[in-house]
């Protein structure tokens, strides 16, 4: 028997028994499927996490301080007061070699109020050097100067998200917006001095406001600490382009290390490719568990085909006596009852491949549970699928083509 001959036989077998065999592909449709739409899932939120880091800026160097301590206890990643905006201006003035551009950052929340309109924003208090550093163009007006820093000026300057929905139809520059901090206990009234291009895509900077790192902390003391330094939560350095950051981290790290007059560094360097690295190593997990959920739909599925073959194998005795009384071995009754089982997977597959690219995409850019949902399909994730199936068919057809090789024809031929 050819293999062609098989295959004539196994649709015919197939057609014969339309229900069981589309509940059979049906299960293989749904496993398939589930594979490509839930890696498709898992590649997007790992694209998306990759665009937000690439879009903070490139070739960037984060200091942040170390955990506070207080007794016996610890507290959060980044919690103590050991960076200052003067570290950035000594790290300024030491010119260490590959560093183009250093920026101070302290994040805090505040409502701004402009006229009728009012958002919850988040703040960065920050320098000139922010600009550059972050690769940020500016709109209209201009970008926080040394001036504004050494005077600690109560100027602002907004996010494009942020200029539309304070001052939905007129330039804010030159208009005055009110920040209220603390529930309202404190607030101050700032002139804007510029708008920032939009972005777009995953940047959070367009949803920033900006202001001297020395504008609040001039009027508030609890913002300092007790020897008067500007306590700040982040330093961003921007490097060369193609430099070895590891060397820049390293001059880094033994500078503010002296500067500081520690034995040991109060302080973290961390590297946007480390970021990078880190947030694809999550997000590779995340896909894994994803598709493996998705695999035991799919090995679920193996199994209704095995069934269904043996359930096939012992309907069909009587057919399978017959075909060795008039000369098909046993090698011909194993691969018919192969191929059916392979015909069977490939089918499912083949419809779960179609279904599950049509899923992804149509997920893309849905809004789910508040979240936009991004999709990525990637190639291998549809040819493994697909040679999952047909692997499906293949483990799962050969115990019943073996049982039905195994068959004795007298036997067969006497079944009813």
């Amino acid at each position: 028997m050819t293999i062609l001959d098989g295959l004539r036989i196994a649709f015919r077998s197939i057609l014969a028994n339309r229900t069981r065999s589309s509940l059979t592909i049906l299960g293989l449709l749904i496993g398939v499927s589930s594979v490509i739409a839930l890696i498709a899932v898992g590649q997007g939120a790992q694209e998306g996490v990759k665009a937000q880091i690439s879009n903070l800026g490139t070739d960037l160097l984060f200091i942040r301080p170390v955990a506070s301590n207080s007794g016996n206890t610890r507290g959060a990643a980044g919690s103590g007061a050991t960076i200052f905006a003067e570290d950035a201006d000594a790290i300024r003035d030491a010119n260490i070699p590959g560093i183009l551009h250093v920026a101070p950052q302290l994040n805090f929340s505040a409502q701004a109020i402009a006229g009728e309109n009012n958002q919850l924003v988040s703040i960065i208090g920050t320098d000139q050097e922010y600009l550059s550093a972050r690769g940020l163009i500016i709109k209209s007006g201009s970008f926080i100067s040394d001036k504004d820093v050494k005077n600690s000026s109560l100027s602002i300057v907004l996010g494009s998200e942020i200029s539309s929905s304070l001052f939905p139809e007129v330039d804010p520059v030159g208009k005055n917006v009110r920040l209220s901090i603390g529930g309202g206990r404190i607030s101050f009234n700032l002139r804007v001095k510029g708008v920032l291009q939009g972005i777009g895509g995953e940047s959070t900077q367009d949803d920033y406001v900006f202001i001297p790192v020395t504008a609040l902390q001039s009027r508030i003391m609890a913002l300092r600490n007790v020897s008067g330094k500007t306590v700040i939560n982040q330093i961003t350095l921007r490097s060369a382009s193609g430099i070895n950051q590891e060397e820049v981290s390293s001059l880094v790290n033994d500078f503010l290390t002296k500067h500081h007059n520690k034995q040991e560094p109060d302080f973290t360097i961390t590297s946007q490719s480390q970021l990078l690295d880190a947030a694809s190593k999550v997000n590779a997990v995340f896909t894994l568990l994803l598709g493996s959920v998705a695999g035991i739909s799919l090995f679920v599925g193996a199994i209704g085909v095995m069934n269904i073959m043996l359930v096939s194998v012992t309907e069909r005795t009587r057919e399978i006596g017959i075909r060795r009384a008039v000369g098909a071995t046993s090698s011909d009754i194993a691969i018919q009852f192969l191929l059916e089982a392979v015909t069977l997977s490939v089918c499912g597959g083949i419809m779960g491949i179609l279904v599950g690219v049509a899923g992804a995409e149509f997920v893309n850019g849905q809004e789910i549970l508040g979240e936009v949902m991004t999709t990525v399909v990637q190639p291998w994730s549809i040819v493994l699928a697909f040679f999952v199936a047909g692997a499906v068919g293949i483990v799962s057809g050969i115990y019943p083509a073996y049982r039905a090789a195994l068959l004795d024809p007298i036997i067969a031929l006497r079944n009813e």
